[in-house]
């Protein structure tokens, strides 16, 4: 074996390939058929989307697990740990799994150059191969028409919604975007929509491959109230179901194009009601949304594009707040920060920035800058030399009636939950 530790394997996969990303299946492919020859056998349930990906493959998991499946979810980037991107079972994959299975893929490519999704995709799939699953849950990383996980046909296709990111690699425009993730559809396999104005090229694709796309607010609907919500499909309905401890309403805009997903698998994979609670009851998703016992009120969500920030600010404004709203800031560099912050700028009262642990961080001034084109006021930023800095001092801020959200990309929340002043408030 080329290494004995998890860590020496993910970096050498980080300065394999000549380019962070290179988009294209023809060598992730070649080296999967000399690694894996066996047709996979398992239903394969495949997410793209701008966001919601993450959400969306952990209520299938939880939905699935309780139904009394198998399942393999494969996801993308972890918060914490490498191993929380493969999963079996609902638990994370050990560093001996993921080392065993990356010495075979090492052996598998030869001569061939894969970047670090590449080769963690296949291990994922290599992993996910020899346990004989139900189901497999696979999340695009990015796009979806050359993106890695795209080697496997889905069963069904699930594209949760369709935004402006990642625009160097998926195109300008959303009709644009859209082309790249409806990559995903196959020839007369079905698919769900999860997001609202379904572009054209969508469609167009669909109707071209003839696929029976599921549309939210066509085929399927959910009503939402305090105490509890409920879903209408094309033939089954679910009423009772309860609130997922993770707010906002994206998780039953989420949960919806899901359970969707899962009607049209009901042939090879029937579920319950009871299921469907089960795992709204067991769903637990760090960094979306996710609101820190304590004291003060502290929520961790890893928006880190215009759409999800929009989302963000929506859920921070139904919550209400009769404080002040802080603001824990840090993006990276190749984002489009000012476009990012713009939807919270009237609900923040503060803004704590520092630069995160990351290669591609933005540096203080591009956050400040950004901030100040976007509308904010210089009196109300705050810049650290670092993120751990800017989190002591909001931490030391943050009164009992206000709230701090910490936002702006994984790494902003990764480092944030790991900082003293957070872990003993969760404590």
């Amino acid at each position: 074996m080329r290494f004995s530790t998890l860590q020496g394997w993910l970096d050498w996969q980080a300065s394999l390939h000549p380019s962070e990303i290179e988009l294209g299946l023809e060598r992730v492919a070649e080296v999967w058929r000399r690694l894996n020859a066996n047709q996979c056998n398992s239903v394969v349930i495949t997410i793209a989307g701008t966001n919601g990906k993450g959400s969306s493959a952990a209520l299938l998991e939880s939905i699935l697990l309780a139904a009394g499946n198998t399942v393999g979810c494969y996801t993308s980037p972890h918060l914490l740990r490498y191993n929380e991107r493969i999963r079996v079972n609902g638990q994370d994959a050990t560093d001996r799994a993921i080392c065993d299975s990356f010495d075979r893929v090492d052996q598998a490519r030869g001569g061939v150059s894969l970047t670090y999704f590449e080769f963690g995709t296949l291990a994922a799939l290599d992993i996910f191969s020899s346990g004989s699953l139900d189901v497999l849950i696979l999340e695009v990383g990015l796009g979806g028409r050359l993106d890695a996980v795209n080697i496997l046909d889905p069963d069904v296709a699930l594209i949760t919604s369709i935004d402006i990111d990642h625009t160097e690699w998926l195109g300008g425009t959303r009709e644009e975007i859209a082309l790249e993730k409806a990559g995903i559809l196959r020839a007369g396999m079905p698919a769900v929509f999860g997001g609202v104005n379904p572009p054209d090229a969508l469609l167009e694709r669909a109707s071209g491959l003839g696929v029976d796309l599921c549309l939210a607010g066509r085929e399927f609907r959910y009503n939402r109230s305090p105490e509890q919500w409920s879903w209408m499909g094309r033939d089954t309905s679910h009423s009772g179901l309860p609130n997922p401890e993770t707010g906002g309403e994206f998780i039953y805009r989420n949960g919806s194009a899901v359970l969707m997903a899962l009607e049209l698998l009901q042939g090879r994979l029937p579920l319950t009601s009871d299921a469907i609670k089960q795992g709204l009851h067991q769903l637990h998703i760090p960094g979306r949304f996710q609101r820190l016992p304590g004291p003060v009120e502290v929520i961790l969500d890893v928006a880190h594009n215009a759409e999800a920030s929009r989302e963000l600010a929506v859920n921070l404004d139904e919550m209400g707040c009769s404080g002040r709203t802080l603001a824990l800031f840090s993006a990276l560099a190749d984002k489009a920060i000012s476009e990012l912050v713009l939807p919270l700028v009237g609900l923040v009262d503060k803004w704590y920035t520092g630069e995160v642990r990351a290669e591609r961080a933005a540096s203080l001034d591009q956050l400040e800058q950004a901030l100040i084109a976007a509308g904010v006021g210089l009196s109300s930023i705050e810049g650290h030399a670092d993120l751990s800095g800017a989190i002591t001092k909001a931490m030391a801020d943050v009164g009992t009636h206000d709230r701090l959200i910490v936002f702006g990309s994984f790494y902003t929340v990764a480092e944030t939950m790991q900082h003293p002043d957070i872990v003993s408030l969760a404590k």
